[in-house]
């Protein structure tokens, strides 16, 4: 279907790579315990979606984007059908922190940084081919719930105006494509707030995301996933992971058949 990433290779000829970048000890701030059961975690899961997983620890902000830069040269990308990208570290609203932060100034990655180091400009091997980001990170320090009441007047949505195509071009013969797409993120948490971790058994949202996963993978499309994910934390209100900046254009299923 059109409406499907296409997986063009045989599985044994394909060339699935993944990143990940785990910070768990930093210079300023505190160390973040658990976070190698997550490590561990994402990595068993990954393989088990036949990505070869490079796995990076405790890095500054610049050496986080040198890994991303020499991950999107990798040549394997151009036999293979997509990526995954695994970002766990301290966070701030601004982005995620580097081994030598201070706060939030201070050796912190812009998430602007991921999306540009493999944009369609960039990374031309992995064009047209999904790119699933996954962050564990704090983006805030305010707790994720409130108090409310059953008689709250919802607001009435403002409904967008079309889109339209401005008359008078043509086609030129040369292929013009979206600067930015092909993009899957989900965030830990939502904006400005926190994101809960376990010192034995890792951080909740790296442990829902891979039972998700692993039951669902085999027949459901990635964004079915995602959301089954922010569904299984209905009853934990100081927490809700966040799908953002996605711009896939089809349906990506790991396993198509």
């Amino acid at each position: 279907s059109s409406q499907i990433y296409p997986i063009h290779l045989p599985r044994e000829m394909r060339t699935r790579r993944a990143l990940l970048i785990c910070n768990i000890e930093f210079e300023h701030l505190s160390q973040r315990h658990g976070a190698e059961v997550d490590v561990e975690g994402m990595t068993k899961l990954l393989e088990g979606l036949g990505y070869v997983v490079d796995v990076h620890r405790n890095l500054t902000s610049q050496e986080m984007a040198t890994v991303m830069k020499d991950f999107a040269d990798h040549k394997e990308h151009w036999t293979s059908d997509s990526t995954f990208l695994v970002f766990m570290s301290h966070g701030v609203r601004a982005g995620l922190c580097g081994t030598k932060s201070r706060g939030e100034t201070t050796d912190i990655l812009s998430l602007d940084t991921i999306y540009d180091k493999f944009n369609n400009k960039r990374c031309q091997a992995l064009l047209g081919k999904p790119k699933v980001v996954i962050i564990q990170s704090c983006r805030g320090g305010i707790i994720g719930s409130v108090m409310v009441g059953d008689s709250a007047d919802p607001a009435v949505p403002t409904p967008s105006s079309a889109h339209t195509m401005p008359a008078g071009l043509e086609d030129d013969a040369i292929c013009e494509v979206h600067l930015e797409s092909d993009f899957a993120t989900l965030h830990s948490s939502t904006p400005d707030t926190v994101s809960w971790r376990s010192s034995v058994t890792g951080s909740l949202f790296i442990q829902r995301l891979i039972e998700q996963f692993r039951n669902h993978a085999c027949n459901t499309d990635l964004h079915e996933i995602f959301r089954k994910v922010q569904y299984s934390f209905g009853k934990f209100p100081r927490q809700l992971p966040s799908q953002e900046r996605t711009t896939m254009l089809r349906k990506f299923y790991l396993f198509p058949g």
